[in-house]
């Protein structure tokens, strides 16, 4: 008995002791923050009042944090920008040799130019033209003697010249969408040489370093979808760039394999984001802007992993909508006209991924849809018969689609 009374009284003592120092510390932070405000209040500079000061100090300290934050993004930027020039050159070592030839070239052309800005801009007066206008850059013979220079390197390399160089003058926007596209386009670029025979690579690199890869692709789809949510037009070239890389990416047989294994959630995340785009879009001149987002979700049905996650995912958004739209039909409340409108955009994209699929008669096929599928069908008879009447093209939609399923299965039995 005196053994446990010991460990209560000390289990006590302790258990206050620590109680006693939680609260001095909520205290001491009380105090700091008084003698703080104390501080302020008393090294406000005249003509201002207490809180315009404070507020002025917050947004200092505030501006401050995103230098900081500003710094760390570019340094980031620029260690994935080397790890990409090191996963290149571990994969074919004679593809980035060429590549730093033709930048040494480039630098060593624009620097020459430089040296003498007298003559640059008696140029650019004579020519009549703007700095950042392409036709003074060929003014100033830059173009053809880089031409030239790659030429007398070697004949031979002209496939050099289809990778893009570096552009100096751009924004950060478009930036987040240029630095992963052209890493991936000179990856695409040396899968396209080694297959022809004429560059050596290993591609088993791209296996240790997931980092880079994810990382970039990550890049690109996260810019994607920036720039259709806020659509511009014309669509910029580096968006018809980027979407042409992706589509390129994922339809090789080589490199799809180690862009999916490694980024397949994100492909999914990006997907979800599209459809997502084109359901909310309430712009009353949308329909330009939702035609290019649903035409690049038709493009990436063309790897037949994505499809068939493309059409399990449409199947549940195109039935969510129907189920939605009969119970508002049958208790005679609003629906979203919206909404829709849009729908139709979706059910144009899966129509077109299932016929697709029945024409390749996939053996895979059989699969399609999954679970998604089971519950389109389940009761899809009944929930057109109730809206045919009052929504007939949608209803045609859905027994279009349910066609394009029923004749699939009926292919594979």
């Amino acid at each position: 008995p005196w053994r446990c009374l010991h460990r209560e009284s000390l289990s006590f003592f302790f258990s206050r002791e620590i109680k006693d120092g939680r609260e001095n510390q909520i205290s001491y932070l009380k105090i700091s923050k008084l003698a703080l405000a104390f501080a302020i209040i008393h090294s406000k500079p005249p003509g201002k009042s207490s809180k315009e000061y404070i507020e002025y100090l917050a947004k200092t300290v505030s501006e401050q944090d995103f230098g900081w934050k500003w710094k760390v993004e570019v340094l980031e930027a620029e260690v994935l920008r080397l790890r990409q020039e090191l996963l290149l050159n571990r994969i074919s070592p004679r593809f980035c040799l060429e590549n730093r030839k033709q930048d040494t070239s480039a630098e060593a052309l624009l620097g020459r130019e430089s040296i003498n800005p007298t003559s640059y801009s008696s140029q650019l007066e004579d020519s009549g033209c703007d700095v950042c206008n392409d036709s003074a850059f060929d003014s100033l013979g830059i173009a053809s003697d880089f031409h030239q220079s790659e030429h007398n390197v070697n004949t031979s390399k002209h496939w050099l010249e289809r990778v893009p160089p570096l552009n100096f003058c751009r924004s950060s926007k478009e930036q987040s969408l240029t630095a992963p596209v052209q890493f991936l386009q000179r990856l695409l670029e040396i899968r396209k040489l080694s297959e022809g025979g004429i560059l050596q690579a290993d591609f088993s690199e791209l296996e240790n370093d997931s980092f880079t890869i994810w990382n970039s692709v990550s890049q690109l789809l996260d810019g994607l979808t920036v720039f259709y949510k806020s659509p511009k037009f014309p669509a910029p070239s580096f968006l018809t760039e980027g979407v042409s890389v992706l589509i390129s990416l994922i339809t090789d047989t080589k490199l799809s394999n180690h862009v999916l294994k490694k980024c397949f959630k994100k492909m999914e995340e990006f997907k979800k984001n599209l459809i997502q785009i084109i359901l909310r879009n309430r712009s009353v001149n949308r329909f330009q802007a939702l035609h290019s987002v649903s035409q690049t979700l038709g493009l990436l049905g063309r790897n037949n992993i994505l499809r068939n996650s493309l059409i399990s995912l449409l199947l549940l958004e195109v039935r969510q909508f129907a189920e939605q739209l009969l119970q508002a039909h049958q208790v005679q409340s609003v629906y979203d006209i919206t909404q829709y409108e849009n729908i139709f955009l979706l059910c144009m994209i899966l129509e077109q991924l299932l016929q697709n699929e029945t024409q390749e008669s996939n053996i895979s096929s059989s699969n399609y849809g999954g679970e998604e599928k089971i519950k389109f069908l389940k009761n899809l008879d009944q929930i057109i018969l109730h809206l045919s009447d009052e929504f007939p093209l949608f209803s045609l939609y859905l027994w279009r689609v349910s066609v394009l399923l029923n004749s699939g299965q009926m292919q594979i039995d």
